[in-house]
């Protein structure tokens, strides 16, 4: 009896101070949770061409980055929140650490997703130093590192016994987000079956590979930013050398035609131009 009057005396001392702390985890969390989904649909909308098109704007990346910002934010606040807790607040060490010190497996996924976001946010900055096929490998661990976070913020709803709200909200958001990174990777004559994508005409060949149309493919200098989306809709005709220089194929082959104009639409700056011309 006489050994849990100490324990008492530290809950009641510190149990309004981390209620309130727990509360700007948990609001901190679902903010985390929203802006980290709108932060993949937005950056996939960005990648395909789509928001361009709903918007009529070019060069949307930077609402792109003020949304990750946003989200690796209210993510870190959660985090740091733990910390100040005046009973069972977490350590440096197993707040960077995942499992140190007996850490659970859903604390575990939570600082795993967030170092990664982390990781691929600091090297959104280097990206001209780095190799780009190594920078895109890296930047697309971002997918992982969202469906880790997904998890970690179900398993801790299920603690803490606010699964209704992640069932009514979360859920809501979740669904799009699902179904947008999916359609990312998706070719383009399946989305435009799904009605994903409006077919675009011309440029497909004859039968016979006789006559028939051809396609010429130009890049404006003075818009191309050089963000290397083209090189990923389209790797075996756009290519950034480590110089920082496109290189492109001026006259594609007919099997490449569908990426020659997945990789024109997805250009945020509309720098791709493709030209149909009579063989």
């Amino acid at each position: 009896m006489l050994t849990q009057v100490p324990l008492l005396i530290a809950q009641a001392a510190g149990g309004d101070h981390d209620a309130g702390v727990r509360h700007v985890a948990q609001i901190s969390a679902r903010l985390a949770y929203a802006t980290m989904c709108a932060t993949l649909c937005w950056g996939v909308l960005i990648a395909t061409g789509w928001a361009n098109k709903l918007s009529g704007r070019q060069g949307l990346r930077n609402s792109h980055m003020v949304l990750a910002t946003m989200a690796l934010t209210f993510g870190s606040l959660h985090a740091v929140a733990f910390t100040l807790l005046r009973l069972d607040a977490f350590t440096s060490l197993q707040l960077l650490v995942p499992f140190a010190d007996g850490g659970l497996f859903r604390h575990a996924l939570g600082i795993l997703g967030l170092e990664v976001m982390l990781t691929v946010a600091v090297t959104a900055g280097l990206r001209k130093k780095v190799y780009y096929r190594k920078w895109l490998r890296l930047h697309q661990l971002a997918y992982v590192a969202v469906a880790v976070t997904v998890v970690h913020s179900w398993f801790g709803a299920v603690a803490n016994g606010t699964l209704a709200v992640v069932w009514l909200a979360g859920l809501t958001i979740l669904i799009p987000t699902a179904t947008i990174a999916v359609a990312r990777f998706l070719p383009p004559h399946v989305l435009v079956k799904l009605g994903m994508l409006e077919p675009e005409p011309g440029f497909e060949p004859e039968p016979d590979g006789a006559g028939g149309a051809a396609l010429d493919i130009s890049v404006d200098n003075e818009r191309c930013h050089r963000y290397g989306i083209c090189q990923a809709e389209a790797p075996g005709l756009f290519q950034l050398v480590d110089d920082e220089r496109l290189r492109y194929e001026r006259r594609p082959p007919p099997e490449q035609f569908a990426n020659a104009r997945a990789a024109a639409r997805a250009c945020p700056m509309r720098a791709i131009e493709l030209r149909e011309r009579v063989r």
